[in-house]
């Protein structure tokens, strides 16, 4: 039984792919009507200096431009999404690598990495979703008391007595409830915020979905964006495409690493100090701490306003320590992780992060250094050395 399962069915075909043409290699001894295709040879190109040629192209350039244009106004959420996942399949990539230096097969190897990241992502809404919900009820059950309590303390009997405030509150609120408009706001906005949460995780779905393909086909894009090449320049761009992809790929996993431990370290001094919140916060840091120069900085300022609800003195004490990290990060932690990465002198670093997040927000942010890399070493690599030979 188990050998006729294995049996394809009667009359199946295999399914047909879209195969590469194999590579011609140029021998001057091999006639001209052996080195082409099925389909015969291809004939000699027009001129580049025929008027036709010359209009038919220009117009071609200038329609091809237009609708490139359309295309992107149109589908701007989808490229997003597309760049987020490539970015995420580029930095799993030198993980599933590694794990096929090991022995394990590559598809096997991508479920293990995908895997691992949704559950880290998981772990972080699940731990964010019930503090905020234990929060806001915790708010809910006491803004009574706060309410009943400023009522009747003598700040609002002074100003009531002068201004009338409890007789025009009563107004400004019968006004409201007796208002179409605001009670229709009112359900516009909780719609309107739950098709926000929809599309979220719709985007999120298609991300995670997008980056599993993009890690299978990987190898075959790299060789299909090979071959686009001419052959006598086909090298070079593959040198060149390896390195970027590389740096990409080192650069996430050395971010992420870097983040890891600084919310590890943050945890343990907000546990020590009695910082409220510390998994929920630790959470923050380590999203935060993944944005590059900026990130940490931001996330030692808001950890640091929110100890001070335990008093000035935690807050001191977790802004010390949290700061001192930074520097000992900068000098000592990154180098030794982000050393096979990318190099970007730090004024660019700085402008073009500024840029990424203006143009994209988090997500500009994310790739900002990476993509400034990248054209640092094509323009080391090509412009200049184009410039040094002439």
């Amino acid at each position: 039984m188990a050998h006729r399962l294995r049996q394809p069915l009667p009359g199946a075909q295999p399914r047909l792919r879209f195969e590469m043409p194999p590579e011609q290699e140029n021998d001057p001894t091999t006639p001209e009507t052996e080195t082409g295709t099925r389909f015969g040879n291809p004939g000699p190109r027009m001129s580049s200096q025929h008027p036709l040629y010359v209009g038919f192209m220009g117009t071609v350039g200038v329609g091809v431009a237009l609708l490139v244009y359309w295309i992107g106004s149109n589908t701007t959420q989808l490229i997003l999404w597309i760049v987020a996942a490539l970015f995420i399949a580029l930095g799993l990539d030198p993980v599933v690598r590694w794990l096929e230096g090991k022995k394990v097969p590559r598809a096997a190897g991508i479920v293990i990495a995908v895997a691992s990241l949704a559950l880290g992502v998981a772990a972080f809404f699940a731990t964010l979703i019930p503090t905020i919900v234990q929060q806001v009820t915790q708010i809910v059950e006491e803004a009574p008391r706060w309410i009943t309590e400023f009522i009747n303390s003598d700040f609002f009997r002074s100003i009531d007595n002068q201004y009338g405030v409890r007789e025009r509150i009563s107004q400004e609120l019968e006004k409201f409830v007796n208002d179409p408009a605001a009670m229709g706001g009112i359900f516009g906005g909780v719609v309107g915020f739950g098709s926000t949460v929809a599309n979220g995780l719709f985007g999120a779905l298609i991300v995670l979905v997008l980056s599993l393909y993009f890690l299978a086909a990987l190898p075959a894009m790299k060789k299909w964006g090979y071959r686009l090449a001419p052959r006598s320049r086909r090298a070079r761009v593959e040198a060149l495409s390896e390195e970027i992809t590389g740096s990409v790929g080192n650069y996430v996993i050395g971010q992420a690493v870097v983040a890891l431990v600084n919310a590890t370290f943050a945890f343990i001094v907000m546990s020590i100090v009695g910082v409220p919140f510390a998994v929920l916060l630790a959470f923050v840091v380590a999203l935060l701490a993944f944005i590059p120069l900026v990130g940490g900085l931001i996330a030692g300022v808001i950890v640091t306003l929110i100890a001070l609800t335990a008093g000035w003195q935690t807050a001191v004490v977790y802004a010390v320590c949290y700061f001192a990290y930074l520097q000992f990060e900068a000098y000592f932690i990154s180098p030794r992780i982000m050393q096979k990465a990318v190099a970007v002198p730090g004024a660019v670093a700085v402008i073009s992060v500024i840029a990424g997040g203006s143009l994209l927000g988090v997500l500009g942010a994310l790739i900002a250094i990476p993509t400034a890399a990248a054209i640092m070493l094509l323009v080391k690599e090509i412009f200049i050395v184009r410039q040094d030979n002439h």
